[in-house]
């Protein structure tokens, strides 16, 4: 079909959804009987402001008004579930400044004389603040951009009382009972259409005193292990703090606990719940404050970086922004391209590298990982030019864009973890899980994928860290999946710990993105964790990590990027010497082992950096040695079959595949 015949068939499908669907604005007569006329779970008519969109469950419905992905990716609004009410004046936080990192965030140390409060509730105590979204069915089937209006949420009469409100973009607080003036019992919101994953908070408070110290306890939180434990702070955002000193997220909080809730009034015994409770006094009189579990990112955040990126007319040379698809809520889920104009006479010879983040919503500390990836990525350093030079990068910065938008912990809006549906994905039901797999298959079939890498956050462990996959039964592969880990631990040794890595399979992982892309074939697959609290590591142990910290790492993925990829003869020879004192040291996939390699450095100017392994590792480069290390060499990523041969070849592969469990 040429393109003016598409225009008009374009043409004609806009003017049969228009005089099917006519231009109504929200609340109106029309557009209210429209949708009393065609409710059901399948199809619903959005039309906000000059816009109408048909928005539908059925596959045939979506192939007769497909996607259009846009060239340009204009802005977007979020769209939310029709159910929730959301403020009209948007939530906005200063980007902290370098003085901001300029002092280092201690943990919280235990006294041993932290009190433990036990639940009171509603009978004693006074509802000031209820916020849940309901619905007339318990799972998502409408949206729209700004949910619905919001109603009266805080019913306190007494004008000394905190004002709360969560009813923003990544919000969750679900309800507070006012206990005595200064002593508050939270509730946060399941993740929607669930009854599970009450970890992530975020919410204002109003009408502050100083001076005063209050009490909180979070008394549903779901998780029965937490870093809270291990001495992580909550964050505090002032406005005031912001706007006179140019001060963001900071960490706040005494007197931490986290425990069981054993109240009897608490939920069953099959299904525990667990009280964080802090002492918290604030800096201002009548400020407002926002609390968060961690530093929030939100999908407006996303978009807005896009936006600039995109605009940026040096950066727009090599950088490709596209909408892959578009959520259940019909929110845009982008994907960048960053490469150098190929001037190859074979443009395929270009190697890509894949990445993705957020398909936790909570997970915050992966977008920011992924900005710090992108800022050095587009950068103008002689690293990033030879990065963009030789490889291919597609980017995903956020899977669940409507997680996100809601405030979830882990789920998206089908109330499932998206991180556990790669191997039997359903496109109406995971369209962005379905379309990552799409573009991960035809960049396996068309180019030479070396690395994936899914960004992710961890609630229970310090320091950042990697899973990877063992190339377990295939001898040549040996240990060759824990080398990039390793040279990425010796960049930033007060951050990354190559120690608490793992490269075990368990079967509870099978579906995870890391595990189906390295069955997909591309050896080198991981995921990168970092720590919601902080580092054990050298001169940053006890001390929280920031959103630098987050960023910096980034940066050093792709500085070790060019080591292990180095086009050096000598980095072939400095990976053998590597997988050889690995394998001697006992290093396995559960407990990889530490080698010393002290005098590694990833400075640019650095020309000796193989010379300098070698020394350290004492290797003798004789015709034998290299004989018998020939045996271990990481191999190239496999090319895969085309489609028609490749389901043969994938099941017998499948069949052979051993997945090693705990």
């Amino acid at each position: 079909m040429d393109g003016a015949s598409a225009d008009v068939n374009m043409a004609q499908v806009r003017d049969l959804q228009a005089s099917l669907f006519p231009i109504c604005t929200k609340g109106s007569f029309l557009n209210n009987l429209l949708n009393r006329t065609l409710r059901n779970s399948q199809i619903d008519i959005n039309a906000d402001g000059d816009t109408r969109q048909l928005d539908s469950k059925l596959r045939d419905v979506k192939e007769v008004f497909p996607l259009m992905k846009e060239v340009d990716c204009p802005y977007q609004a979020a769209r939310w579930p029709m159910e929730c009410q959301v403020l009209d004046d948007p939530v906005v936080h200063i980007h902290p400044t370098s003085a901001s990192y300029s002092e280092k965030e201690p943990l919280y140390k235990f006294t041993g004389k932290e009190i433990q409060p036990k639940q009171v509730g509603e009978d004693s105590g006074e509802v000031i603040f209820k916020y849940y979204p309901i619905s007339s069915v318990n799972y998502f089937c409408r949206s729209a951009v700004g949910g619905s209006a919001c109603s009266l949420a805080h019913s306190s009469q007494d004008p000394s009382d905190l004002i709360f409100e969560s009813r923003f973009e990544s919000g969750n607080l679900a309800k507070v009972v006012k206990i005595t003036s200064t002593y508050y019992e939270l509730s946060l919101r399941s993740d929607m259409y669930t009854n599970r994953h009450t970890q992530w908070f975020y919410f204002r408070i109003e009408n502050t005193k100083k001076n005063i110290k209050y009490r909180f306890s979070i008394v549903n939180m779901y998780k029965s292990e937490s870093l809270f434990t291990a001495g992580m702070k909550p964050l505090l955002y002032s406005t005031k703090d912001a706007s006179q000193k140019n001060v963001g997220w900071r960490r706040c909080g005494e007197s931490i606990a986290y425990y069981k809730n054993d109240a009897p009034n608490g939920d069953s015994e099959d299904n525990p719940r667990y009280i964080f409770s802090f002492l918290l006094e604030f800096p201002h009189d009548m400020d407002t404050v926002y609390l968060a579990y961690n530093y929030p990112y939100t999908y407006t955040d996303l978009q807005d970086y896009l936006i600039k990126l995109k605009d940026d007319p040096v950066k727009a040379v090599f950088t490709k922004l596209r909408v892959l698809c578009r959520t259940l809520a019909g929110n845009n889920v982008h994907y960048l391209t960053v490469t150098e104009p190929c001037q190859e006479e074979d443009p395929k010879q270009k190697k890509v590298i894949v990445l993705t983040a957020r398909v936790h919503p909570s997970e915050t500390p992966s977008s920011w990982m992924m900005k710090g990836f992108i800022d050095f990525l587009t950068g103008d350093s002689l690293q990033a030019k030879e990065l963009r030079n030789r490889f291919i990068f597609k980017l995903i910065p956020m899977l669940n864009p409507d997680g996100v938008v809601v405030g979830n912990s882990r789920c998206s809006l089908n109330g499932r973890d998206l991180n556990r549906q790669y191997r039997s994905v359903i496109r109406d039901a995971h369209p962005v899980i379905w379309h990552t797999k799409l573009m991960l298959r035809r960049l396996i079939e068309e180019r030479q994928v070396v690395m994936f890498c899914d960004l992710h956050a961890h609630s229970r462990k310090s320091n950042i860290f990697m899973y990877g996959c063992e190339g377990k039964g295939h001898e040549g592969k040996k240990l060759q999946e824990q080398i990039f880990p390793l040279l990425l631990h010796k960049n930033a040794p007060e951050k990354f710990s190559f120690e608490d890595c793992n490269f075990n399979i368990q079967r509870s992982k099978e579906n995870t993105a890391r595990v189906v892309v390295w069955l997909m074939g591309v050896e080198n697959s991981y995921t990168m964790e970092a720590s919601f609290c902080g580092s054990s590591l050298g001169s940053r142990a006890n001390t929280h990590l920031t959103i630098k910290d987050f960023e910096d790492i980034g940066q050093t993925f792709c500085e070790t990027l060019l080591d292990y990829y180095n086009e050096d003869p000598r980095n072939e020879k400095m990976k053998l010497k590597i997988c050889s004192r690995l394998m001697e040291q006992g290093s396995n996939a559960e407990q990889p082992k530490n080698i010393d390699i002290s005098d590694y450095s990833s400075d640019e100017s650095s020309t000796s950096v193989c010379e300098e392994i070698v020394d350290k590792l004492n290797f003798e480069e004789d015709v034998t040695s290299l004989t018998q290390l020939s045996i271990i060499v990481p191999p190239s990523t496999p090319v895969v079959p085309k489609r028609k041969s490749r389901k043969k070849k994938r099941k017998s592969k499948d069949c052979s595949t051993k997945i090693i469990t705990p």
